[in-house]
């Protein structure tokens, strides 16, 4: 098993990175989702409405590059921000159609279940079974990709068990993923699919991939060789 996809969103909920190597702390991968858009009343913009989120129509159309220490957010003509750029504020509220800020967490998590999001090609490969069409990882918006021969939700197998990447990082799954409209919302140049999330309902009690702790941190690069503890 290999590392064959990384993806960090510094600002959650808006387009993110494809980056060859990152850190991985104990929080996550360094800078995902530490920063997000905020409504007025303190509402994290996202792709639903929960008690902690609001949906946001237009937040694909932004995307989130990770610097240090405050992320850039980027519009779809190009001009770039810093998160906490107030004019940058203004124009992303322009493009939301709404006033909002984007803040740092502060002692809640912007993270919608766990640190670190995985989810594996067999996955996938079952999920083409299912609907009979190619599935872009990308809708999943995971950390991590980790190519699995077979197919099947292979990973929930690694439940409970140390998930060895590289030399030094050590991921503990925990649980499974429960997944949202999301999905099926176009992003980048991938379509909007709209029968997505039935799919995954209908066959995997609406879960895909898995959330995982960071045990060990480390730092980890595309390619690196994946190796799951056994019981």
């Amino acid at each position: 098993m290999k590392v064959v996809e990384i993806r960090r969103y510094p600002i959650k909920s808006l387009l993110g990175e494809r980056p060859s190597a990152v850190d991985v702390e104990q929080r996550g991968l360094a800078g995902d989702r530490l920063w997000a858009v905020r409504d007025t009343d303190g509402k994290l913009g996202s792709g639903k409405n929960t008690r902690r989120f609001r949906r946001m129509d237009g937040l694909f159309r932004l995307r989130g590059h990770f610097a240090d220490p405050v992320p850039l957010v980027e519009l779809a003509d190009g001009r770039r921000f810093a998160a906490d750029d107030p004019a940058g504020h203004r124009a992303v509220s322009d493009v939301l159609g709404r006033p909002v800020t984007i803040t740092r967490e502060a002692e809640v998590v912007h993270h919608d279940e766990g640190p670190v999001s995985v989810i594996s090609t067999a996955a996938l490969r079952r999920l083409r079974e299912l609907t009979g069409e190619e599935v872009d990882p990308l809708r999943f918006r995971a950390n991590l990709l980790i190519d699995v021969p077979g197919t099947g939700f292979l990973e929930e197998e690694w439940l409970g068990r140390d998930l060895r990447i590289g030399d030094r990082v050590v991921l503990r799954p925990r649980r499974r993923l429960t997944r949202c409209v999301m999905i099926d919302l176009a992003q980048e140049d991938v379509p909007e699919h709209g029968r997505l999330l039935r799919t995954v309902a209908e066959h995997h009690d609406l879960t895909f991939g898995v959330w995982a702790t960071v045990e060990r941190t480390g730092r980890i690069e595309l390619l690196d060789d994946t190796v799951a503890d056994p019981m």
